[in-house]
């Protein structure tokens, strides 16, 4: 918006410069002449239009765009990425970095699923929504509003074919297929075969769903609006790379462009490597589970490229979040695999391992292969990277919090369109991160690492400021040495929260009122009273935040 601003603004001081001179002109030569000048100056003008609107052209129009959005799946856990901590060998994703760009400061929308998720889809922070901490359950209301416009929904609208197989995890309702009348989770273990759903993925945008909902409810296979069949976890992953494999040789028989987003089910838990894969990395079943995850990326490239389809093509591979410590994560630093690569924290942490993840492009033909991008990016920034990409404005009521890297993809640097992103851990805890700085709102973790907030000594500051370029493993807490920095961080961060966007543009609502920004309070850690015991934390659905995916 403020680019576009400042172009029309200088354009109309070329059109008031274009009418002074014909003025002056007209006083000199005479009126008789004034029609060749005049006749000029449109000339003109017309060639500069036309330049201007060729220049807004998208370089490649509509390519098929494949999303593969790994779940827990670390910074470090990609070979290529972490070269001296990375163990586990990733060669399928490795060939995309030399094929392709490496974004080093790529960010999810939250250090958990669904809030990275809804971000995705919507361009907007998800807690701008009921869901303040934790993630949903299922059996519950979608997350995303009906009238909320969204990735799929957007593209669908301009002529693509949209498919998602995997994992959804922003809830959906059950309905009995008799009586119609939603189905309660106390009722059941997993959602019934045969279960009707009136809002879930092909209600949100999409043409085409085959998945799951969450990790708890992996064995209930849902297509499109019901539930199919129940099914051993250890399946779910192949069954994705089958299902997503087909797609592609259907989509490559039409004439559509395609968007595909594929959310896998793993390397989250349960951690379940099917036998040719056990044993495989040396390390632990995670490590032989995030093998087959890249066999499962290798899987996706290749089918790409023998329909035919890699010229037509933007691939993107990355994470919801950081690695969880499910993985054994203690386990693997003690045999050289740091699932971080040396960023602090991992998942549900507002510290960087939480949710700083590996965010690969192949895009032959407009990236350059072996390349590297160091912006500040947030995956909300898809659907306006997709927009951009097509030439096309955002629809009204979407990308409040999402800014194109298009131009980082062409190798230009990303026109400044907001102050920094946000980040949120799972417990709900704030943080305010610029190019340079780092706020966070929490003494601790914000997460499951220690310390957590709990956990902090008497006395710890209320809040934590980094130097990122100087301290990227946050380790050197600034915060009481620069109140200036901090203070203009919280600022800029209560703007964002306040305007119901972090992008130029007018001001947009939240869907709730209050958003608790301090979720541990102002001041110094107090003393913790003696043998009080702590209750553990619950998510916003009432279940427990650790244990909820």
């Amino acid at each position: 918006m403020w680019n576009e601003q400042q172009r029309m603004a200088r354009a109309g001081a070329e059109e008031n410069e274009g009418r002074f001179y014909r003025r002056r002109c007209a006083a000199r030569i005479g009126a008789k002449w004034l029609w060749l000048v005049v006749a000029w100056a449109a000339w003109f003008s017309g060639i500069r239009a036309a330049v201007t609107v060729a220049a807004e052209q998208p370089t490649v129009a509509r390519p098929n765009i494949v999303l593969v959005l790994a779940d827990d799946l670390g910074y470090g856990d990609v070979h290529a990425l972490a070269p001296q901590t990375s163990k586990i060998p990733t060669p399928n994703m490795d060939r995309l970095t030399r094929e392709g760009m490496v974004f080093t400061d790529a960010h999810s929308g939250a250090s958990v699923c669904t809030p990275t998720r809804y971000g995705l889809l919507t361009g907007r922070y998800c807690w701008r929504t009921r869901l303040q901490s934790g993630v949903v359950t299922g059996f519950a209301p979608s997350l995303i509003a009906a009238d909320r416009p969204t990735v799929a929904t957007f593209l669908k609208r301009h002529g693509y074919y949209t498919a998602a197989v995997g994992k959804w995890h922003l809830n959906c309702q059950y309905l009995d297929p008799e009586t119609r009348r939603p189905l309660q989770r106390k009722q059941y273990k997993l959602p019934p075969i045969g279960a009707i759903i009136p809002d879930g993925p092909i209600h949100r945008g999409f043409d085409y769903f085959h998945g799951f909902h969450h990790a708890r409810d992996m064995k209930a296979v849902i297509e499109n609006d019901r539930v199919i069949a129940h099914d051993d976890v250890v399946h779910m992953l192949p069954r994705i790379a089958r299902k997503t494999v087909e797609l592609i040789r259907q989509c490559a028989t039409k004439p559509r462009p395609f968007f595909l987003y594929v959310p896998l089910s793993a390397p989250h838990t349960p951690i379940v490597p099917t036998a040719r894969w056990l044993g495989r990395s040396g390390l632990n079943k995670y490590g032989d589970f995030v093998m087959q995850v890249d066999d499962v990326v290798g899987q996706i490239v290749d089918a790409i490229d023998a329909a035919g389809l890699r010229e037509r093509t933007l691939l993107i591979v990355t994470s919801d979040n950081g690695c969880s410590k499910a993985a054994g994560i203690t386990e693997l630093a003690a045999k050289g695999h740091l699932v971080s690569d040396g960023f602090r924290g991992s998942k549900a942490d507002i510290w960087d391992g939480g949710h700083r993840v590996p965010f690969i492009v192949r895009w032959p033909g407009v990236v350059r292969p072996g390349s590297r991008s160091d912006e500040l990016i947030c995956l909300n920034d898809v659907f306006a990277t997709v927009c951009d990409i097509l030439g096309v404005s955002p629809p009204p009521r979407s990308c409040e919090d999402s800014v194109s890297f298009l131009p980082a993809l062409r190798g230009r640097p990303v026109p400044e369109q907001r102050s920094g992103i946000v980040h949120h851990s799972s417990s709900g805890h704030f943080a305010y991160r610029t190019k340079r700085w780092k706020l966070i709102l929490a003494r601790g973790s914000g997460g499951w690492t220690s310390p957590r907030e709990h956990e902090v000594p008497p006395g710890t500051p209320e809040a934590q400021l980094y130097d990122m370029l100087a301290d990227p493993g946050e380790q050197r807490n600034l915060y009481e040495e620069q109140p200036e920095v901090a203070r203009r961080l919280l600022e800029l961060l209560e703007r964002d929260v306040r305007r119901g966007r972090s992008t130029d543009g007018p001001p947009a609502k939240n869907d709730v009122n209050n958003i608790v920004l301090w979720k541990s309070g102002r001041g110094p850690a107090p003393a913790r009273p003696a043998g009080k015991k702590r209750r553990r934390k619950r998510s916003a659905n009432g279940g427990s935040v650790r244990d909820a995916e």
